[in-house]
């Protein structure tokens, strides 16, 4: 693989709250960097206004896109997340949706709390990193 996870000694253990603390990548590997995906189906439009189920759909639409470059989800090393009106709630199906997708071994992630996204129905938006092997 070309990158390692690592949550070092002296910090809490992040994998529970689906993130881990650092990701290295070595020098010459090929980034693909993932614009923001929401919780849409092929024609762009909301699949629900549940925000489990647009959280599910956004981590599906990621995956979509790696394929395209021939990766996949346990390719990304990094996401920002962002998430309307957060609050600790919008935790528990976000957690869900990393380990499905990541297991024991989750990305570095930053989760943004924010008033808004692109369209008022939007509740949940990712940006990924991933490396090419």
């Amino acid at each position: 693989m070309a990158h390692a996870i690592v949550n070092p000694d002296g910090l809490h253990d992040p994998v529970p709250f689906g993130y881990s603390h650092t990701a290295t990548v070595p020098a010459g590997t090929e980034l693909v960097l993932v614009a923001g995906q929401y919780g849409s189906g092929p024609d762009g439009a909301v699949v629900s206004a549940d925000f489990a189920e647009q959280v599910k759909q956004t981590f599906h639409n990621i995956g979509v896109a790696l394929a395209a470059h021939g990766l996949g989800l346990r390719h990304v090393v990094q996401l920002r997340t962002y998430v309307v009106d957060h609050d600790v709630s919008k935790l528990g199906p976000i957690t869900a949706a990393v380990r499905e997708g990541w297991g024991t071994e989750p990305p570095a992630q930053t989760l943004i709390g924010v008033a808004g996204l692109a369209a008022p129905d939007v509740l949940f938006e990712v940006e990924a990193v991933a490396a090419r092997p």
